[in-house]
């Protein structure tokens, strides 16, 4: 009789952790079906496939993947605080959702950070947890001349520099349930990149903010483009980056292209990939002619340059 009721919480004990392990593995949430996911005997208990980067580098966009044999709905990965809910879409008879993510070499430490994720796949529950370890990454200095307002901005401007703030920061935010964007990017403009993302930029000798995106090679009044299908969100004159222009991509995707001499779209406008929709220039603060390009994930600027020679599964790994 002791054997007996010994083997019965044994195998009681083994099925709740099998449950609680399900939560952090991949295996379905709860009591159904729970051994079939845990033996793969039956193909309808399959767990849906995660992919996701092990590490990435500091300011380095990176992607997840789920796929799954079964309809996925209630997709939610939340990173760094915030909570994204990726649009899901069918691919040789596959349902998978793909977000972007990443960090903003202004904000971003070394070290392991959390992803949760959650999905409902063929009317079952699903959770993961990951950590992705932030690796170290040392960027370039770089020392710049410019006129003393573009460092150190009169008072007579503050309150507009505030406001515009706002704006951007509001802008860089967005969210769309569609995602519209494909990798990899198309290019903007034709000429090379002059300053990469995440130099350690000393003006007049004054220590400011990393370079948070990308400046290319450009003369005044050459077209740029779309680096993806979009809706426009932002189209200003601002402070610091000049004549501005921001895109929606979806899924928390938004580019931003500054120094513009001429915009050729409204917000509100939807644009191609590779669509014309402005003009280079040396608005704002410049030393020349040139467009900056950067690209904000969920409010991150991350470094655009991964984003215009690798596809999905080079930024998966």
């Amino acid at each position: 009789m002791a054997g007996l009721k010994r083997g019965i919480w044994i195998s009681a004990i083994l099925v709740f952790t099998g449950i609680f392990t399900g939560l952090f593995t991949g295996v379905p949430l709860g009591w159904p079906g729970l051994s079939g996911a845990v033996a793969g005997e039956h193909e309808k208990d399959r767990a849906p496939v995660l992919a996701v980067p092990g590490r990435v580098g500091m300011g380095q966009p990176f992607l997840v993947r789920l796929t799954s044999d079964k309809p996925l709905t209630g997709v939610s990965m939340v990173w760094m605080g915030k909570t994204a809910t990726p649009s899901v879409s069918v691919w040789n008879g596959r349902h998978v959702a793909l977000a972007m993510m990443g960090t903003d070499v202004l904000t971003a430490s070394p070290g392991a950070v959390p992803l949760e994720i959650r999905a409902v796949a063929g009317g079952r529950p699903f959770a993961w947890q990951r950590k992705i370890r932030i690796t170290s990454k040392t960027y370039p200095r770089q020392e710049l001349r410019l006129p003393k307002k573009m460092v150190t901005p009169p008072a007579s401007v503050l309150d507009r520099i505030k406001q515009e703030r706002k704006r951007t920061g509001a802008a860089k935010n967005t969210w769309s349930d569609r995602r519209m964007w494909r990798l990899p990017f198309y290019r903007p403009v034709p000429g090379k990149t002059t300053s990469v993302y995440g130099l350690r930029r000393v003006l007049n000798n004054i220590p400011k903010n990393p370079h948070r995106g990308m400046d290319f090679r450009a003369a005044t009044g050459s077209p740029v483009k779309s680096v993806a299908q979009g809706r426009v969100i932002l189209v200003e004159d601002h402070y610091y980056a000049g004549n501005s222009i921001y895109i929606d991509h979806g899924n928390g995707v938004v580019s931003l292209y500054f120094h513009l001499e001429k915009f050729l779209v409204k917000p509100g406008d939807t644009v191609g990939r590779g669509e014309v929709i402005g003009l280079a220039g040396s608005t704002g603060r410049s030393t020349g002619p040139h467009l900056h390009l950067s690209v904000s994930v969920n409010g991150q600027l991350v470094d655009p340059a991964p984003l215009f020679t690798s596809s999905a599964d080079e930024l998966l790994k």
